[in-house]
């Protein structure tokens, strides 16, 4: 399953992610199922500034960005009813009882099976 359908618009996720290849990885994954990929980025600032400014239809989070925190990150999404995931190596017992209902992937993941979760409009 892809994310694009005959003559729809590509879905845009954005990958918040500081590990590069572990973005690498996601990032290829997410444009072989047919998104168009907004960043990776690794710093919380950078990633409240795409979702502010950028559409965004669906978004990866990885919790911990060099000792930073995403949870506001996490909190402007879901303000924009924006669906996401946390792709983490931290366990859910971290995540604010406000977003402890998002799903999570625990790193290591396999890039392939998350892109393709995400095409199937699990995370929508």
């Amino acid at each position: 399953m892809t994310f694009v359908k005959s003559g729809d618009e590509r879905p845009r996720v954005l990958v918040v992610e500081d590990e590069y290849f572990i973005a690498d990885d996601l990032a290829q994954a997410l444009a072989a199922e047919g998104a168009e990929v907004i960043g990776p980025v690794g710093d919380p600032r950078e990633a409240l500034d795409l979702v502010a400014n950028e559409r965004i239809d669906r978004a990866v989070l990885d919790i911990n960005l060099h000792g930073e925190l995403v949870f506001d990150v996490a909190r402007a999404l879901q303000a924009r009813d924006i669906p996401f995931v946390f792709a983490t190596g931290y366990a859910a017992n971290v995540v604010p009882s406000g977003l402890s209902h998002v799903p999570r992937w625990e790193k290591p993941f396999d890039a392939i099976s998350l892109a393709r979760w995400l095409a199937t409009g699990v995370a929508a």
